[in-house]
């Protein structure tokens, strides 16, 4: 999938989310929305594709994602426990069965000794439960906006094929 052009990527997604019934809604932080606009740059992307909400400011984490604010005071908004909270809470809140979140340090400042610039985390909760992936990307912002986002659907991808074909909530 490495090398498989985004919109193809995207194409894929929506041709086995339809198939197997599936909804998904986005929760980002890092991309800015460049995932539901990915999603949504397919035609047909409203047979499944809930929506999605950008929530840069930790206030907007906790009050549209229902991220707790003692969560992000002792991990931080670029950490996998504030990427499974966005995730589930997009899931709650649309009823997507899959809900993908993506929170990083796109650069090309904002970083720290402990949480570099390139340092991101995506999460997808499904019914199963909810994973989590960290990535370390070395580009610049545009380069590491993209990466996540491939990141991000690639994870739904994966997410995807391996339910069992019953669609409905997480």
């Amino acid at each position: 999938m490495e090398n498989e052009p985004l919109a193809q990527l995207t194409a894929r997604l929506q041709l086995l989310c339809l198939e197997r019934g599936f909804t998904v809604a986005t929760a980002e932080s890092c991309t800015g929305g460049l995932v539901a606009k990915l999603i949504t740059d397919v035609p047909g992307a409203s047979g499944y594709f809930r929506g999605g909400v950008v929530a840069y400011a930790n206030e907007t984490k906790e009050l549209l994602l229902g991220v707790p604010a003692e969560l992000l005071a002792a991990f931080g908004a670029v950490s996998a426990q504030a990427a499974r909270a966005m995730a589930q809470g997009a899931s709650a809140r649309t009823g997507a069965a899959l809900a993908v979140a993506v929170t990083g340090v796109s650069g090309p400042g904002g970083g720290t000794a402990a949480k570099p610039v390139g340092l991101t985390y995506v999460a997808v909760a499904h019914a199963g439960g909810v994973e989590v992936r960290r990535h370390m990307w070395t580009g610049d912002r545009s380069s590491n906006r993209e990466a996540t986002a491939r990141a991000a659907l690639e994870l739904l991808l994966e997410c995807v094929t391996a339910a069992p074909a019953t669609g409905g909530q997480a």
